[in-house]
């Protein structure tokens, strides 16, 4: 119904137009008839001065018969105006047919549903509106946490970066701390004296090296529980790791003096140290392993340091040139004397 209420609308419109467009034509054909009038009566009253002597023009036939020249124009103009006519009145019964059309359908809708239907269509307007407004706003709240995101991004490297970085340093703080860390020192204390013990070994194993080469000083190597205990390699039995308990007494004598003069020789790294004691335990020795001591001490003298060996046994005063003799006398009391 609808759409024949809106073609007839259609229809009523060019309707309209075309009986806009006949009277356009009718005026304009009126006018021309006036002008004809007048140029027809002109011609009639010069005609008439020109022929006084004829009879005045005054029913049809005369004029008829004055006008015979312009007769099929006449009748074009007649045939054309009743075309006109003819299009006037069927475009007049199609609007007619149109305004009837649409006064029916006016009359059967319900003004009450189209005004629901209005009203259906705005609210639904008005939600997709809001809708729209709603996701642009979302859009905008996601670009920018997109943004701060990026940002965030960002420092989370930086900071992963300064995390590994700080976790480097940790992890070598941390095996620090596994070797000597302890909140009494001991561990470290512990570490500090197999470190230096290692470095003393180091310098007894190269004396021990002109006392006894049979023999090598090493510390205990216990991963488990770290030890200060030393041993000896034993190069005459393939190598064989032996006890410092199993050497004999003139070995354990030479050993000592060996780590003796490797604490003289560390000890000479910080401090100057000029001088050396041996108090006994060269009686326990042969004659040839008191000879290799005795070459040891004499080749520690030529080096400049001051040997002082204690010792009742009579080789070594022999071949020692400065002497102190200590002689027990009566009462408890020694007499001493510089030989």
């Amino acid at each position: 119904r609808q759409l024949a209420a809106n073609e007839a609308a259609q229809q009523e419109t060019r309707i309209r137009a075309g009986i806009a467009q006949a009277g356009e034509r009718i005026a304009t054909l009126q006018g021309e008839a006036r002008d004809a009038a007048t140029r027809l009566s002109d011609w009639i009253e010069d005609y008439a001065a020109q022929h006084a002597d004829l009879e005045p023009v005054e029913n049809g036939a005369a004029l008829a018969t004055l006008l015979a020249v312009g007769a099929q124009w006449m009748s074009n103009e007649r045939t054309a105006l009743g075309e006109i006519d003819g299009a006037v009145a069927r475009a007049a019964a199609v609007l007619a047919e149109r305004k009837n059309q649409r006064a029916l359908h006016e009359a059967s809708a319900d003004p009450t549903s189209a005004q629901q239907d209005a009203d259906a269509v705005a609210a639904a307007l008005q939600k997709v509106l809001d809708e729209r407004q709603g996701l642009h706003e979302q859009a905008t709240t996601l670009r920018l946490q997109a943004a701060q995101d990026d940002e965030r991004r960002v420092k989370a490297q930086a900071m992963l970066a300064e995390i590994e970085r700080q976790q480097a340093i940790e992890a070598r703080w941390g095996r620090l701390s596994e070797l000597i860390g302890s909140a009494d020192g001991k561990k470290f204390r512990n570490y500090a004296q197999q470190f230096t013990l290692e470095v003393l070994l180091g310098y007894a194993n190269s004396h021990l090296a002109h006392l006894a080469k049979r023999y090598r000083l090493e510390r205990v190597d216990n991963a488990g529980a770290p030890s200060l205990a030393l041993m000896v390699r034993d190069h005459d039995m393939g190598g064989e790791i032996r006890s410092v308990n199993s050497l004999s007494g003139g070995e354990s004598f030479l050993v000592s003096l060996a780590l003796a003069l490797g604490l003289a020789s560390l000890s000479s790294n910080r401090v100057r140290v000029e001088s050396l004691f041996i108090d006994e335990g060269f009686g326990s020795l042969d004659s040839d392993t008191l000879t290799v001591a005795m070459d040891a001490l004499d080749a520690l003298q030529s080096m400049g340091r001051k040997v002082g060996v204690i010792s009742h046994v009579h080789e070594m005063t022999e071949r020692i040139a400065a002497k102190i003799q200590v002689r027990r006398a009566g009462g408890g009391s020694s007499a001493v004397t510089v030989l």
